[in-house]
C-alpha cells in the first residue's frame, strides 16, 4: 500500500498555488484529513478557532443565529476555497457557525501550529496573511451586495 502526503494535495489547492514546495512542506506539518458529513455542524459562533479549512470537495454553509430569524445562512463555500479565520486574530475565537451542506472533505490546518511557523517565518505568514485578507475582502464585497439585494429596493 501507498501511503501519500498531504504535500500534494496542500501544493494543488487554488489558495496555496505558487508557494514554494518547501513553504508547502512547512505548511503541510500543521495539516491533517477531514471529512464531514452533510448536515454536520462544523462549528458553532463562540467555539475556539484552532484550526482552518481548505475544502477539497463539498459545501460549507457559514451561518448565523439570530433570535427573530433563526439561521441565517450568510454565505456557502465550496471546492477549492477556505475558511474559518479566527485562528487568525485573538481571542480564538468561532465568528459565526459552520455546517457541511453535502459530504465534505477537507484538510485543517491547525492555527497554533500555523502561529509558531509564523512567527518563525514571517515571510510565509505575510503571503498568507495577504491570501486570507484577498478572501476577506471577497467575501465582504458578497455580503454588501447581499444586503443591498436585500434592503437596496426599499421604497
Amino acid at each position: 500500500m501507498t501511503i501519500q502526503t498531504l504535500e500534494p494535495i496542500l501544493a494543488e489547492h487554488p489558495f496555496f498555488k505558487g508557494l514554494s514546495q518547501e513553504d508547502i512542506a512547512l505548511l503541510t506539518g500543521c495539516a491533517s484529513n477531514v471529512v464531514f458529513k452533510a448536515g454536520e455542524v462544523i462549528r458553532r459562533e463562540g467555539d475556539a478557532a484552532n484550526e482552518f479549512y481548505v475544502i477539497r470537495q463539498g459545501k460549507v454553509a457559514l451561518e448565523i443565529y439570530t433570535p427573530e430569524r433563526g439561521q441565517l445562512m450568510l454565505q456557502t463555500v465550496g471546492a477549492g476555497e477556505i475558511f474559518g479565520w479566527s485562528w487568525l486574530i485573538p481571542p480564538y475565537q468561532w465568528r459565526f457557525d459552520a455546517r457541511a451542506v453535502e459530504l465534505t472533505r477537507a484538510l485543517a490546518l491547525d492555527g497554533q501550529c500555523l502561529r509558531n511557523k509564523f512567527e518563525a517565518n514571517p515571510r510565509l505568514g505575510y503571503e498568507l496573511l495577504k491570501r486570507v485578507a484577498h478572501v476577506f475582502a471577497e467575501r465582504l464585497l458578497a455580503t454588501r451586495l447581499q444586503l443591498l439585494d436585500v434592503y437596496g429596493n426599499r421604497s
